[in-house]
């Protein structure tokens, strides 16, 4: 969805999220969606929380649970004109709440990836 207004973020997807977040469940979609589009807003719903390990990067995670299972989305909002989605995905692991290691090192590689896109589009 996109607005007239210039104060409305574009939304920028990094690696294959866009193709995970597209295959979560129908419900899951719509919450991850309208959390993001609150995002390009400018806001945060309340479902956005920053992401532990990223201290000042504006990274933040929505987390919702369906059916038993707990879907993850995570995006930036480091950048003045766009959002980026650099994560999506559903929480295997039963115990815990930490975002698994492999997860949190591929968040860590599209960040820098985001970064790098963002600059040339200086």
């Amino acid at each position: 969805m996109h607005g007239t207004g210039s104060d409305i973020k574009s939304v920028e997807w990094v690696g294959s999220s866009r193709k995970d977040l597209r295959d979560f469940p129908d419900d899951v979609r719509r919450f991850m969606g309208q959390a993001l589009f609150e995002a390009q807003l400018g806001g945060k719903h309340p479902a956005a929380k920053p992401l532990r390990g990223f201290h000042g990067a504006g990274v933040l995670e929505i987390v919702d649970d369906f059916d038993g299972n707990t879907y993850r989305a995570v995006y930036t909002v480091r950048f003045a004109s766009a959002i980026f989605v650099l994560h999506a995905f559903q929480k295997k692991a039963k115990k815990g709440i930490a975002t698994p290691k492999h997860d949190v090192g591929l968040i860590q590689r599209r960040l820098r990836a985001a970064v790098t896109v963002y600059g040339s589009k200086l």
